[in-house]
């Protein structure tokens, strides 16, 4: 049984996922925005927070530090904290991110790897006490590792936090039961910037029906808006 999936996001009006480059407003200010969506995410109380590998090497900022010597490393599971309070969840299909420390903010670290990362990056996590779950299949198994994080962990609820690639693809795959979205009163303007979801050249259409569960102005002139998700 997977948890229920909230993709929770901020964006400019146009789609941008960076407040350090959006315009500003008289409304509010980045600072400002950025609070609300914090206090958005608390209110929506999930015991889980997901993130891509982009994403997450902005707070990781390790580098490679493999142990000289190690044994026989746990596949596809290694668990460091089943009784953390909240977890801190990270994507990383090709074992790229390396961590200083196994939480941030307090909450446990947990990365989902793909199945050719080599035993090395396996023991690093291991001996910095991060878990991690390793992918049986050649392509992430994203159906499986959330039944995974809910049985080993008792994770009910997972906010998922982008980037648009990872949102993308649990949208794809039926996994997203909700959308929680603030859009800030700024612009970005990049074209390479235009969405918080993104799925390659095939798009989403046909994969996903939303529907209005409430809109909300809040402070500062940010729009609340929450949509549930109906795979198709």
């Amino acid at each position: 049984m997977k948890p229920r999936v909230i993709c929770h996001m901020i964006s400019s009006l146009d789609g941008g996922l960076h407040p350090s480059r959006w315009t500003e407003s008289p409304d509010g200010s980045r600072r400002d925005w950025t609070a609300l969506y914090q206090s958005c995410h608390e209110k929506l109380e999930g015991d889980a927070w997901m993130v891509g590998r982009v994403t997450m090497a902005e707070m990781s900022k390790g580098n490679p530090h493999p142990p000289r010597e190690h044994g026989k490393v746990d596949r596809p599971c290694h668990f460091a904290n089943r009784e953390a309070a909240n977890y801190a969840i990270a994507v990383d299909t090709s074992g790229k991110l390396h961590f200083t420390k196994n939480e941030i903010d307090g909450d446990h670290i947990v990365v989902l790897l793909g199945d050719d990362v080599p035993d090395s990056h396996l023991a690093e996590l291991a001996s910095d006490g991060i878990s991690y779950i390793v992918s049986t299949q050649p392509q992430l198994d994203l159906p499986a590792m959330l039944d995974t994080l809910n049985r080993e962990l008792g994770i009910k609820r997972l906010l998922l936090e982008g980037g648009a690639g990872i949102n993308g693809s649990f949208l794809a795959e039926g996994l997203v039961d909700e959308i929680s979205l603030l859009v800030a009163p700024a612009l970005d303007g990049r074209a390479a910037s235009q969405s918080f979801v993104e799925f390659g050249e095939e798009g989403l259409a046909g994969k996903a029906q939303l529907s209005l569960k409430s809109c909300e102005m809040l402070e500062h002139g940010v729009i609340y808006l929450r949509y549930a998700v109906t795979p198709r």
